[in-house]
């Protein structure tokens, strides 16, 4: 994994760092292929239950999370690079994963870097933060899955608003809008963002991935489909020797020792 990203492991928590604060974090083929090793590295570990995505904005005057696509490396013919098999844009937009991510921004994030936001599970976010997709300006349009999300983030009229005036979405807004979890002090993202990360590792993670893909797959399927999704991970999450773990915990009032598994 190149700088460009960073991969860090606390407890059961994964840190995922963009790590380009010169750039404005902005996305290039280093950001992909790095970003689609660190979920590779998180999906597989074991003991790794949460990840948290967060930004390096050391330098900057104004903080930006994420800027986008890098328009030099498209500019030299690299346009392809920003993608990966797995994950799309950035290596992690439409990447496949059981594990749940939390957004941790203190600024803007604007084009691919919303849409990077919004594939996330959770998002936590400063008062000076904003989210923007103004492709429109550019004449052309959010590509990596921005146009889909962001209306099941924050409903259809306000994200056409957003969408077709390319006009950054302040962070309050958003968290009236139900997109933001949690707004708090500029500084105050990564700290708030840990301690909903640690709040999700009390409960059993086998239930906690399972429940996630329920949760994603109601935005699109029918409740015929869910309720037999959910018929399915509930067996086999009773099978799970977390579920003798949970049960005897309880019988013996004491905290339950989780193994996911």
């Amino acid at each position: 994994m190149t700088d460009a990203v960073l991969y860090e492991v606390q407890g059961k928590i994964a840190y995922i760092t963009l790590n380009r604060p010169d750039a404005r974090n902005a996305v290039n083929g280093d950001v992909a292929q790095a970003m689609e090793s660190a979920i590779d590295q998180m999906e597989n570990d074991p003991s790794v239950w949460v990840g948290i995505l967060r930004a390096n904005t050391a330098g900057q005057e104004r903080p930006v999370f994420c800027a986008g696509a890098d328009l030099k490396a498209i500019n030299s013919g690299q346009a392809g690079a920003l993608n990966t098999a797995k994950g799309g844009f950035g290596g992690f937009v439409y990447r496949e994963r059981k594990k749940p991510i939390i957004a941790a921004v203190d600024g803007l994030a604007t084009a691919g870097g919303c849409e990077l936001v919004l594939a996330c599970d959770m998002l936590v976010a400063t008062t000076r933060s904003a989210f923007g997709l103004a492709e429109v300006m550019r004449n052309l349009i959010a590509g990596a899955g921005g146009l889909f999300r962001m209306p099941r983030a924050i409903g259809k009229n306000a994200a056409m608003e957003v969408i077709l005036t390319g006009q950054p979405l302040p962070a309050q807004r958003a968290y009236d809008l139900g997109m933001v979890n949690h707004l708090v002090e500029p500084g105050k993202a990564e700290e708030a963002a840990l301690a909903l990360a640690e709040r999700i590792c009390l409960a059993a993670p086998l239930a906690v991935w399972a429940s996630r893909k329920i949760v994603l797959a109601a935005a699109y399927e029918s409740d015929q489909v869910l309720i037999d999704m959910t018929n399915k991970e509930f067996g086999g999450i009773l099978a799970s020797e977390d579920t003798k773990e949970g049960l005897t915990a309880f019988i013996e009032k004491r905290p339950p020792n989780w193994q996911g598994r």
